[in-house]
């Protein structure tokens, strides 16, 4: 039996898992249904858009519950107490510099699941994240990024 994958997570970000698959078993998945029954009614199947449209959706729905359900159920609850307050680790806020004049840029790491960068929040698994970890602050670091090398200094980490 293969080993299932974990997902490093805060508890929040759990919660907030949990409540999208709650939306999604709830509320989404009937609606689905639904829309499936309605488009049954307009005839002939084979050339029924609106019913391929309403199964792609439930395809996509219910991949999403599975996925949300492996996620949760391999969650691994990062601890406040677990983490060194003087290195850059999973859960922690960093505020670093891109050399040698950029603007200071502050993100969460987080584990992939949680990961939402338009809201600070950067994977674990990310070239910046992995270039980070285990790093304290004054330290400078070189990242190598999709997009190019670029180097930056630890400001604070919290």
């Amino acid at each position: 039996m293969p080993v299932e994958k974990v997902f490093p997570m805060t508890q929040k970000g759990k919660e907030k898992l949990e409540q999208e698959l709650e939306q999604l078993k709830m509320v989404k998945r009937k609606e689905v249904v639904e829309r499936i029954k309605i488009a049954r009614s307009f005839g002939d199947l084979s050339e029924n858009s609106e019913y391929d449209s309403a199964k792609e959706e439930q395809a996509f729905v219910e991949g999403r519950i599975t996925t949300l359900e492996n996620m949760v159920r391999n969650a691994k609850i990062i601890k406040e107490d677990e983490m060194n307050s003087d290195t850059v680790t999973l859960g922690k806020n960093v505020t670093f510099q891109e050399l040698p004049d950029g603007e200071e840029e502050t993100y969460t790491i987080v584990g992939s699941a949680e990961a939402d960068p338009f809201d600070g929040k950067i994977s674990n698994d990310s070239p910046i994240a992995k270039s980070l970890l285990g790093k304290a602050v004054g330290d400078e670091v070189n990242v190598q990024t999709p997009g190019g090398e670029m180097n930056v200094k630890i400001i604070k980490i919290h």
